[in-house]
């Protein structure tokens, strides 16, 4: 082997490697702005978490937000609807067993102090889409138990917003909130 077939190995390992190199980095700019469009938009983000007001609920109404394009139910509750609740906290009763709050663990029962914002159960935050196909109960005491009900299909949720008859497979559920101060929750 002489001198000059070394030289040309190692050329032509070098061309190799560059030609390489070269269409990876080509192929990773062609590939990044596909990747990159699937990243969410400045205005989702942007409505990643809200904060909401809430000094002018009064103790047993409720206001509704839109976040993250659905409505979102804030109850202030009366002693009476919290009283309600949490006498009704038999699982045996409930067609939904578990309490669906993104605040808490995953399999935590349905029991209304599992549901509820703060420990006396004042506030009650849910979402306010039926589990069964999607549309907007209605709230301010509507329905067999009290609370909210869908007269698309007839589903009835009671004070605590958990499914007590009709054909929705859930409780409503409750989305990742905290209080920032006690004027303000904070959604996301």
């Amino acid at each position: 082997m002489s001198h000059a077939d070394d030289q040309g190995g190692t050329r032509r390992d070098f061309l190799y490697y560059a030609t390489g190199g070269t269409a990876a980095v080509a192929a990773g700019a062609a590939v990044w702005p596909l990747v990159n469009q699937m990243n969410p938009s400045a205005d989702v983000k942007a409505l990643s978490s809200i904060r909401v007001d809430i000094s002018g609920v009064e103790v047993g109404s409720q206001i509704t937000v839109k976040w993250r394009g659905k409505p979102v139910f804030i109850r202030r509750r009366t002693t009476d609807e919290i009283e309600q609740a949490r006498a009704e906290n038999n699982a045996a009763d409930l067609i939904d067993a578990f309490a669906r709050n993104d605040n808490r663990e995953d399999l935590l029962s349905a029991d209304d102090q599992n549901r509820a914002m703060d420990e006396a159960g004042e506030w009650l935050v849910m979402m306010g889409v039926c589990t069964h196909l999607g549309c907007v109960p209605l709230g301010d005491g509507a329905g067999e138990y009290g609370g909210w009900y869908c007269p698309c299909h007839g589903s009835h949720y009671d004070t605590s917003g958990r499914i007590r008859k009709g054909p929705a497979p859930e409780n409503l559920l409750v989305p990742v909130a905290e209080f920032l101060d006690e004027t303000t929750i904070k959604l996301g």
